[in-house]
């Protein structure tokens, strides 16, 4: 994480372009050839930025209170992780802001971003499972979560409710925590979220 923050720090400070990797690897106190032992590329040094987010909040849901459905939960994870001074310190979320943009003007970069977010993905829909496993223990209804793509499916359409949030937010000048924030943006994506058919997609029925 350590090369991961000074790259971050050299991106946000001088721009992408300017910054080479063997600039990221003085930064971070380390040689070249140690920085091209773990990345290939520059863009690929702030990896681990981006998947602590992601890794991050998939964490908040899995642990939100047993009782509350998955949408109240994805909500919940959201208040925990996207509000300045809950998950990430209000100055840390202009670095975000400045990481987003520039993965939205480099191909690298946003190859890079894609990346995370689609193996997010993965690891959210693991959550979700085990979420709607234990309720369906909990309810008494029968246990048939569904597999593979149908999770998948559901995570994707969770994780690109706070993505593109994210995105938006970035893109603009809004406050982290004001109402244009990205904490707030997320839950009104996830609001249209409450009619989808989350049952259905978890294979659950009454016994």
């Amino acid at each position: 994480m350590q090369i991961a923050r000074a790259a971050a720090s050299l991106f946000v400070r001088q721009g992408l372009r300017a910054t080479r990797a063997e600039d990221i690897a003085q930064a971070a106190g380390i040689a070249p050839r140690t920085f091209y032992r773990y990345f290939a590329t520059k863009e690929e040094a702030v990896a681990p930025l981006y998947a602590a987010g992601a890794e991050r909040w998939a964490q908040a849901v899995h642990l939100a209170p047993a009782e509350l459905s998955v949408p109240e939960a994805l909500e919940h994870a959201v208040r925990h992780t996207l509000t300045p001074g809950a998950g990430v310190s209000a100055s840390s979320w202009e670095w975000v802001r400045t990481l987003i943009r520039l993965a939205g003007s480099s191909p690298a970069l946003g190859k890079v971003w894609a990346e995370v977010c689609h193996a997010s993905e993965g690891t959210l829909a693991e959550v979700l499972a085990g979420r709607m496993r234990a309720g369906s223990l909990r309810t008494g209804a029968v246990d048939n979560v569904a597999g593979g793509s149908e999770l998948r499916f559901a995570a994707a359409v969770a994780g690109a409710a706070v993505r593109v949030a994210v995105e938006s937010w970035a893109a603009g000048e809004a406050q982290a925590g004001g109402p244009e924030g990205p904490a707030e943006l997320a839950l009104r994506n996830l609001a249209v979220l409450r009619d989808f058919p989350w049952g259905e997609v978890a294979g659950v029925q009454r016994a």
